[in-house]
């Protein structure tokens, strides 16, 4: 068995044999080339304009390696200050150079449209035409290029060094946990991780040492989450954008509309989430649910699995849906590009990281042997080959927007346990598996979207109340559970400080939708190749292989799903109620319920 301490990734290639200092200085000898054209971006012809993307893409490339290898090992080790201060100074040469290419976004985003209609179907610009566009969309919320320099500039100290500070904070927290368990001391993710253990006494002693390992720094996470919070108001009017979510809406490509018609719909099938809860309920004996029971899990015992057994179980299923898919996850689990172990310091979590496209993907985990963890390796492994597969559409359009991001690892999760239900013949196994994939569903879905009401929340308080204290923020994350889980679940009054460990509420507030968004997508996706079967393959690969290159909708169209359809989230959230469906049958079969 590979022990997972060694499960580590070398991201030395990244620079490419050059210090991150010469990487920087290349980016920004082209930058100071490309300033040449300042006052005439807007009236470049197809092949100038070609011209200059080509050597804004070098620039992107050099400052995406400069920044990514400083950040990714800072991930690995919050607690080194040579590492944060290494990544400090990457975020300072990398803001300098992009301050000194702002005029070009300005000046493109306000060029005659008769002058860009006329060259913006030009075939030289097919590998950045798709970003050319979106770039035109944001005009009526740029500032002018010294304001928007200022604001460049004032973001090292501002809203970036804010969530730097919060990261920091986070890894740092250390929980006390029952000594068979790891004891005192343990990482937070450890001790999140017994959340699914079978035994109710452990998740109970787990997540009170949670809570207490939350308290001491409560105030000052608070703080930094009400700094970030008038950061955004103020950036937000400054611009224009009608409500806090507008701006994510805009870069996720989706309207205002489209995404509350999503929230909506989420909203009001609470009730899936509610009934799920009540028959987990039966199911282990506990007259109703406390919070710390939602992730225990259904098995009689629960099963670790080491990572050799972690990889083979994610490899296999891989292969059975597409052999060339498989072979791209395979890169990863064969050669140094994931970092596994939990390691003190660490940041907690788990994320995929592109890079650039002249160079591979990595995958960042966390990995404690969980069912939960082949799971997540599973997804994440999903993101690495989305990125790699793109990788030929270039920097302009290798990434997605996050409201596409999430398809291709969902779908591998989908995938990943599909396949190992299909292995098991014991009713018992089978239910315990259906109930882990269904909670999935209800994690990406119904919570992700208890979170954005959280967020919502919070960021309307913010603006019209002002400071929110830290009972201030525990009333309206414990309001936000109640709303997801009725009478279905006691929210404890531990639970109330939970929200202030999620990083996605200060380094990308909005985000969370778009897991919601992500996982319908690619249910919806996946009952296409359910239906389909092995003709769906090369659909469902020229989708990743398009990356960003065109908008959410139109990606959609290549494996035949109208995201345009206003019941296309309801249809998501059917497939959801036939996974609900199906563990309740399984549940009967396995005795575990009347």
């Amino acid at each position: 068995m590979t022990d997972v301490t060694n499960v580590a990734w070398d991201i030395d290639s990244i620079l490419d044999g050059r210090s991150i200092d010469e990487l920087f200085d290349a980016a920004e000898s082209s930058a100071t080339e490309l300033a040449d054209l300042r006052g005439r971006v807007g009236t470049l012809d197809a092949g100038q304009l070609a011209d200059a993307m080509h050597s804004m893409a070098t620039v992107m490339d050099l400052l995406a390696r400069a920044g990514y290898h400083p950040m990714l090992s800072f991930s690995t080790d919050t607690s080194d200050p040579a590492r944060g201060a290494a990544m400090a100074h990457s975020q300072q040469r990398a803001t300098q150079i992009n301050t000194m290419l702002i005029f070009f976004e300005l000046e493109w985003a306000a060029a005659d449209d008769e002058h860009v209609a006329g060259i913006i179907g030009d075939n030289r610009l097919d590998f950045c035409r798709h970003h050319l566009e979106q770039v035109r969309l944001e005009r009526p919320h740029l500032l002018s290029e010294a304001e928007e320099t200022v604001l460049a500039d004032k973001a090292q100290v501002g809203g970036a060094a804010w969530v730097r500070l919060f990261d920091e904070l986070t890894s740092a927290i250390e929980v006390d946990v029952p000594d068979e368990h790891g004891g005192p001391g343990v990482s937070l993710m450890e001790a999140l991780s017994l959340l699914s253990h079978p035994d109710r006494s452990i998740r109970q002693q787990a997540a009170e040492g949670v809570t207490a390992g939350l308290a001491p720094g409560l105030r000052t996470r608070a703080y930094v989450f009400n700094t970030l919070l008038l950061d955004k108001s103020i950036s937000d009017r400054q611009r224009g954008y009608n409500t806090w979510i507008s701006s994510r809406n805009l870069a996720n490509e989706a309207s205002d509309e489209s995404v509350n018609a999503l929230i909506e719909a989420v909203v009001n099938n609470y009730s899936l989430p509610q009934r799920w809860y009540r028959l987990k309920a039966q199911v282990l004996g506990i007259d109703k649910l406390a919070d710390y029971d939602r992730m225990a899990s259904v098995a009689d015992t629960e099963q670790e699995f080491g990572w050799d057994e972690g990889v083979s179980i994610v490899r296999d299923a891989y292969n059975s849906f597409s052999p060339e898919l498989a072979d791209v996850v395979g890169r990863f689990l064969d050669e140094p590009w994931i970092d596994a172990p939990v390691r003190p310091g660490k940041r907690g979590g788990a994320f995929a990281a592109p890079v650039t496209p002249s160079h591979h993907p990595y995958v960042f985990l966390n990995w404690t042997g969980t069912s939960r963890d082949v799971a997540t390796l599973a997804h994440e492994l999903g993101h690495g080959a989305h990125f790699q597969l793109a990788r030929e559409q270039g920097i302009f359009h290798q990434s997605t927007p996050l409201t596409v991001a999430e398809t291709a690892s969902v779908f591998g999760e989908t995938v990943t346990s599909s396949r190992l239900l299909a292995t098991l013949d014991d009713p018992t196994e089978r239910f315990a598996l259906l109930a882990s994939t269904l909670e999935d569903s209800i994690a990406t879905v119904f919570r992700q979207v208890a979170m954005n009401r959280f967020e919502d929340s919070c960021h309307t308080a913010r603006r019209n109340d002002g400071e929110l204290s830290v009972e201030q923020f525990g009333e309206l994350w414990a309001q936000s559970q109640h709303d997801m889980l009725g009478d279905s679940v006691e929210v404890t009054e531990g639970y109330r400080s939970w929200w202030s460990y999620v990083p996605h509420f200060m380094g990308t507030p909005g985000y969370v939708y778009a897991y919601a968004y992500g996982q319908l997508l690619a249910l919806s996706v996946y009952a296409r190749y359910v239906e389909e079967g092995d003709a769906f393959v090369p659909a469902y690969l020229d989708l990743l292989r398009a990356g960003g290159s065109r908008s959410p909708e139109e990606l959609g169209k290549i494996v035949r799903c109208d995201l345009a359809d206003p019941n296309f989230w309801a249809n998501g959230i059917k497939i959801v109620e036939g996974q609900l469906n199906a563990a309740e049958e399984a549940a009967r079969a396995a005795g575990r319920i009347n």
